[in-house]
């Protein structure tokens, strides 16, 4: 029984077979080339007759600008967006009265522009309706009733106050005893103690300056009088006294670390038990009424602080005010929210009871004078009665007209610095995309298009055509209809938001995330303009909020319009996009999986073509993702009779010996072009692919066959084979990227035959193949220019080393035993 390693070795051989006689092929073909044309110069042969592909190149990039196109765009974009000129009253506001205008008849006019902007200034001033926050009343009510519990542990912690008997000690002394430093204590314990008549007002003990304090005074006298009247009591006096002191430090230290920024006043520990409770009555009392008739927001701290002082003076004791204002202050706040439903009701009734702006005018009135300046209120009797003499504006309209065609010179200007290769009816789609935004306008929807126009645009032509259409639409809009200047610009930000981003963008769901990116970018700017421009912001935030929010949804609804419309604008225009070309290079396509089972050698021979043919579009600055997607497919066509083509035999009959006939297997092998359009036409695979096909064979020649022909007619003694009759249909290529791929599977079954040899002769190997196809003219018309051939025979070498790197050779023992393993 044959071991794996074993059966993989004729396969091995196959394989090395088939390439061998491809690069035969090739290095043939161009040692022939070189050999018939040494000096290198692009070699003439004639073309097929009547090819239908074989277009001048300025008819496939569509690098030509029809002047109908361009005179069509201006056309129709001024008409649909100056139609404000059409009805243009000549007498408007602003301008001069020609003569002198009376008033036909008596009449009352509604001036409804006036009418609508005062609605509207009064429908968005209004003062916002509040309601009381239950759930901020509640966490306030918390935290107040937290603060007067930890009061309460603290008082607990400072010991009861007076904590001995007034009639022995005052509560003045008591007081300054608690609070006195250790070393004033020291002192008047020393005092009380001294057995000598020392007198505290001429030195306290271990200071040299004479004592001034009264309560100093007072606390030794009072202490001296006791331990007159009870020697034996006043050991324990003197106890009571120091554990007073110890309890109240402790409290104090807890009461500054409770809040270092708002502690607690040190009277809350010097309030005797019947005075604090009535404080903490009072406190609740207060936070009440004031949380019940509710605290609006903005509300300046100087005014809550007086209302919170006028309801603690009648509430709460004296010599706990203090404690009570700080303590309300630092707890209390807005507990008052806007009620929007109210609030945009009260806009609502605001708005309707606003009386309609009349302008009334009798018979024989003088409307206005000749040569005065025409007011809104003239304006408005001059157009009742028909005089403000309405047309179409010419020079107006043909002004705004030279503005679009400016707009649209910047637009080709700009197409030809960034994206030259525009078709015909990629212009069309621009110019319908375009369209979206004034006809919108026109009936009276306010959510422009902007945002879907720059995705789109973005998406399809790349960021610097995507910003230029949206920068040039806005522009045009603003000046020629009546769009708020302020939507008009959020849209705008939206547009140019999504343009700069989609361009670079490769997955579809990329595209949803942006959509919501627009869409908040769009309410924010809205959000802003509106709060900058209005004069009551503090007032109307909350009902420009909403019109924002409604704003960002439009953004977001207009991205994911674009988003579901721009599977098929790519495929009725044709388009192809990175994302869509991203969509097709992956490998579990119908057309790629049938590839892969049905010609297995060709997929594994179009992968390494992919991989030279990328780096090289890479290195060259080319569209590397058009040329991943268009060498993936462009040997599909091989599929029509996989055994036709050698990489796909694996060591069976090769079918063209059976044949023997030269004339038939080249049609076999160029039909594989045609069948291949074929198929990429069934499943609907955009020009720019299709174009892969036929260009990456060019008008080549099937050198094998003309070969095996050129040898049967010498040894039947026929006429001369025509060369032409081997030669692939073409066209030759047309792009630097088809040009790419020709290049790429002209050197692929050269470059996968070679075994141990060193980079040198690599290169010059594939130099002369890529030299065979300059000289063939097959890249006459790709823009590769001959100076570039040996940086793409570098390229190659570099890729080929890369997927040819030097393995460790295995010992034949070590063979053995993997074997035996297995």
């Amino acid at each position: 029984m044959k071991t794996p390693h074993s059966l993989t070795q004729p396969l091995t051989k196959l394989r090395r077979k088939s390439e061998d006689i491809r690069a035969w092929l090739s290095l043939r073909v161009a040692n022939s080339l070189l050999r018939d044309n040494p000096s290198g110069e692009p070699k003439q042969h004639k073309l097929p007759q009547g090819n239908p592909l074989r277009l001048p190149p300025k008819h496939r990039k569509g690098k030509s600008r029809s002047p109908l196109m361009w005179v069509v765009a201006v056309v129709s974009l001024t008409s649909v967006m100056g139609n404000r000129y059409y009805n243009q009253p000549e007498l408007d506001v602003g301008t001069t009265a020609p003569q002198t205008i009376l008033a036909p008849k008596d009449d009352s006019v509604e001036d409804k522009k006036t009418t609508e902007e005062k609605r509207k200034e009064a429908s968005t001033g209004i003062v916002p309706v509040l309601m009381l926050d239950e759930s901020i009343t509640e966490e306030i009510k918390e935290e107040l009733e937290q603060s007067l519990n930890y009061a309460q542990e603290l008082r607990q912690t400072s010991g009861y106050f007076p904590f001995v008997n007034t009639a022995i000690l005052t509560d003045s002394t008591q007081e300054y005893l608690r609070e006195s430093e250790k070393l004033e204590w020291d002192s008047i314990k020393a005092f009380a103690e001294s057995d000598t008549n020392v007198n505290p007002l001429e030195q306290k003990e271990g200071l040299s300056e004479p004592v001034e304090d009264p309560l100093f005074v007072q606390a030794v006298n009072e202490l001296q009088n006791y331990r007159q009247l009870s020697t034996v009591d006043f050991p324990q006096l003197i106890d009571q006294i120091s554990k007073a002191r110890k309890e109240y430090q402790q409290a104090l230290r807890q009461l500054l670390e409770y809040d270092s920024e708002h502690p607690y006043d040190i009277s809350l520990l010097n309030l005797s038990d019947e005075v604090w409770q009535e404080t903490v009555v009072g406190i609740s009392t207060v936070s009440q009424r004031i949380l019940t008739q509710g605290i609006p927001p903005g509300l300046p701290d100087n005014i809550l602080q007086e209302a919170v002082r006028t309801q603690v003076n009648t509430l709460v004791p004296s010599e706990a005010e203090p404690l009570a204002i700080e303590l309300l202050t630092g707890i209390l706040k807005p507990n008052l929210q806007p009620d929007p439903e109210q609030t945009k009701l009260r806009a609502e009734k605001a708005a309707q009871q606003l009386q309609p702006v009349m302008v009334f005018v009798e018979k024989g009135e003088v409307i206005v004078e000749a040569g005065e300046e025409i007011t809104q209120e003239d304006f408005v009797l001059l157009d009742h009665f028909g005089q403000s003499r309405r047309g179409i504006h010419w020079q107006a309209l043909i002004g705004f007209g030279s503005l679009v065609a400016g707009a649209v010179g910047i637009f080709f200007l700009v197409e030809r610095g960034v994206h030259p290769s525009l078709r015909h009816r990629d212009h069309i789609l621009v110019f319908l995309l375009t369209l979206t935004t004034p006809v919108l306008v026109i009936f009276g929807i306010p959510y422009t298009s902007l945002p879907a126009v720059g995705l789109l645009v973005g998406s399809f032509y790349g960021s610097s055509l995507g910003i230029t259409v949206v920068g040039l639409l806005t522009g045009l809009v603003s000046i020629s209809m009546e769009l708020r200047w302020v939507a008009l610009l959020s849209g705008a930000a939206g547009g140019v938001l999504g343009s700069w981003l989609a361009g670079r963008l490769r997955a579809r769901e990329d595209l949803a995330l942006l959509g919501g990116a627009v869409g908040l970018t769009q309410g924010s700017v809205y959000l802003i303009f509106n709060l900058i421009i209005s004069a009551a912001a503090g007032s109307i935030w909350y009902t420009v909020l909403q019109s924002a929010a409604l704003y960002g949804l439009a953004g977001l609804s207009w991205s994911i319009v674009a988003l579901g419309v721009s599977p098929y604008l790519e495929r009725l225009f044709d388009l192809v996009t990175p994302i869509r070309l991203a969509e097709l290079s992956n490998p579990n396509r119908t057309l790629l999986k049938r590839l892969a089972t049905q010609a297995p050698g060709t997929f594994q021979h179009t992968m390494f073509v992919a991989s030279l043919a990328e780096a090289a579009a890479r290195e060259m600055h080319c569209n590397v993702e058009l040329v991943r997607a268009g060498t993936l497919y462009h040997d599909i066509g091989k599929m029509h009779d996989p055994l036709g083509f050698i990489e796909n035999q694996m060591g069976g009959p090769n079918k063209h010996d059976e044949i023997n006939d030269p004339w038939k297997s080249a049609q076999i092998i160029k039909k594989h072009v045609s069948e291949g359009l074929v198929m990429a036409r069934r499943h609907g695979l955009p020009q720019a692919i299709r174009d892969f096909i036929p260009e990456h064979q060019g008008t080549l020649l099937i050198s094998y066959f003309y070969f095996q022909a050129q040898q049967q007619a010498e040894q039947k003694g026929l006429p001369s084979v025509s060369e032409e009759d081997f030669r692939y249909d073409g066209p030759v290529p047309q792009s630097r990227e088809t040009g790419l791929v020709m290049l790429a599977d002209a050197c692929e079954a050269a470059l996968r035959s070679l075994q141990d040899v060193t980079p040198e002769i690599a290169v010059s190997m594939v130099k002369k193949i890529l030299k065979a196809r300059w000289q063939d003219n097959q890249l006459v018309d790709s823009g590769i220019m001959r100076e570039e051939l040996p940086i793409i025979a570098e390229v190659f070498v570099r890729v080929w080393q890369q997927c040819n790197h030097k393995r460790i050779a295995y010992p034949k023992a070590a063979l053995n035993y993997q074997s035996s393993v297995k």
